[in-house]
């Protein structure tokens, strides 16, 4: 599809939907496929998955099974498959390996890994290592570190992982139609020095459409036609008061899902009394999801992969997790019976984002969602202040600053760093072993704009002009709200051209995109104009 149909579809969306408030249901753990394609059950625990090399290995635990692949040689293969989200709902997906999400390659801290990734679509597509920082000419970016990988062809990624934690993976090539129908997967680093626990789960956030006929139409694909339609009653005569995005995407996207299952598909997370459970969350979507856990307390133990320093125990909060980043979170199944972890937004499909908690003993006990308002965790006041990396009162070589904003260009509604598009968006020139440090800043009326980082991490100084008061907080990918301001900085350490981008990915393909490229570093590859790289 390209960007003049893309578009066309955009503005043909408020026509589809309007009016509709349409019903969704979600899901637990994965009903991941085998090779062939049939549904293989509920995702569940990966805490002594066995090391075969190769191939995958189908892990279960306490009636939960779901495909991980281990060792360090793996194949990725791009297909259609037909995803069941529930008995009733089916969707024509693009996917690794025939599931939603693809395996979870797990894999151990300091070794290299290849992934071979081979493409059975009608469409070129990459693999992002979204959050991994890899070596440029691996960071899979279309036209920018790689030509995409065209129909029939195969491409070999090969690096080091040498940081722990959860991250994921996705195609980055036409990402605002490729990631929504369906073409990522989780990537879990396991340290050298194990923390263990009992359990280990991982839950993959994403929202689909209810409505067919708009399949094939991505989460960002509707973000030119929802703003152009003059269906809303706020004041902003700039934009002659359109409906956001961030008021209509909810309104399509009514169907909440949690690895790829959705409604009376869901299967628990079993537990037994006293184990120490530890589940990764992966935000994957285009919505952000507020999660409450009933009747345990938690702790955050880390976020986008990077560890909180003693991080206290949380209850009776949300936390929130926005497009593009991972909380990985730990409590001990210290209170028996039968328990949600629920999504508590305004959302049309909020009610049915809700992950049963299942304690041995409990199967036939159903949990009850629990209503009323609550407060976010605000990750700038969590954990406990410690030495870091950087401080805001320290010299900086390079000080940028980013204003997000949503405006009308030509007609049609565009995502600005700093008053332009992508490709026009000007570059952060840097050095190697300069330290950088960036203010953000949304100027946007309404949209949330979750800014992602490739091939760094940075450190979260401030919010709203208050230094950061928690734990030293590491990121690589950050959320605001609109009129919200952060400083992050980090050490140019990897030398390359990086993308820094909102990872609404409508966003992403409407222009807030803007690049970090190092002083002297050259590609490896030519740009093959017939592959038609679509980088957004």
């Amino acid at each position: 599809m390209n960007t003049k149909q893309l578009r066309k579809k955009q503005l043909a969306l408020p026509l589809i939907i309007a009016g509709a408030l349409l019903l969704s249901a979600c899901s637990t753990n994965s009903q991941p496929m085998n090779h062939q394609g049939h549904d293989m059950g509920n995702m569940g625990s990966t805490s002594s998955i066995p090391a075969n090399s190769e191939a995958a290995a189908m892990f279960a635990s306490n009636d939960t099974v779901m495909e991980v692949l281990t060792g360090n040689s793996f194949t990725l293969t791009a297909k259609e498959s037909m995803l069941h989200l529930d008995d009733s709902t089916m969707k024509n997906a693009w996917t690794y390996n025939g599931t939603v999400p693809g395996p979870q390659l797990r894999v151990k801290q300091g070794e290299t890994i290849k992934v071979v990734l081979k493409n059975e679509l009608t469409e070129p597509v990459t693999i992002h290592w979204h959050g991994l920082p890899v070596p440029n000419h691996m960071d899979g970016i279309p036209g920018i570190t790689q030509n995409a990988v065209k129909p029939g062809d195969s491409f070999t990624y090969q690096f080091k992982v040498d940081v722990p934690g959860t991250y994921w993976y996705h195609s980055h090539q036409n990402g605002v139609v490729q990631v929504d129908k369906g073409l990522y997967g989780s990537l879990v680093v396991e340290p050298k020095e194990q923390q263990p626990v009992d359990k280990d789960f991982t839950l993959v956030v994403d929202e689909w459409l209810k409505d067919e006929s708009m399949a094939g139409m991505s989460h960002g694909g509707g973000h030119a036609g929802m703003n152009m339609s003059n269906t809303s009653s706020g004041n902003n005569s700039s934009m002659d008061t359109p409906m956001s995005d961030a008021e209509m995407m909810p309104l399509m996207y009514t169907i909440f899902s949690a690895n790829g299952k959705t409604g009376a598909a869901i299967q628990p997370l079993l537990v037994k009394q006293g184990e120490k459970i530890r589940i990764r969350l992966v935000n994957a979507g285009f919505l952000s999801h507020p999660l409450y856990l009933q009747g345990h307390e938690y702790k955050i133990v880390s976020t986008d992969g990077q560890p909180i320093n003693n991080p206290p125990l949380v209850s009776g909060q949300l936390l929130n997790i926005a497009p593009g980043e991972r909380y990985d979170i730990e409590f001990v199944a210290n209170n028996p019976g039968s328990w949600l972890l629920e999504e508590h937004s305004s959302n049309p499909g909020a009610a049915s984002l809700a992950v049963p908690i299942v304690y041995e003993g409990y199967e036939s006990t159903k949990p009850k969602a629990e209503k009323g308002d609550m407060p976010i965790i605000d990750i700038t006041k969590y954990g406990e202040a410690a030495k870091s990396n950087f401080s805001l009162d320290d010299s900086y070589n390079i000080e940028y600053t980013m204003d997000l904003n949503t405006e009308m260009s030509n007609g049609e509604m565009a995502f600005t760093i700093n008053g332009k598009t992508y490709p026009d968006t000007p570059p952060l020139q840097v050095k190697k072993g300069d330290r950088v440090k960036v203010k953000l800043v949304n100027k946007s009326p309404k949209d949330l704009h979750p800014m992602h980082l490739h091939g760094h991490f940075f450190q979260v100084l401030s919010k709203n002009g208050q230094p950061v008061s928690g734990s030293p907080l590491v990121k690589d990918t950050l959320n605001l709200l609109p009129g919200e301001e952060f400083v992050v900085s980090f050490i140019a350490d990897n030398p390359g051209e990086w993308m820094f981008h909102c990872h609404d990915l409508g966003h992403a393909a409407q222009g807030m995109m803007s690049e970090v490229k190092y002083e002297g570093f050259k590609r490896d590859f030519v740009v093959d104009p017939t592959v038609k790289n679509m980088p957004e």
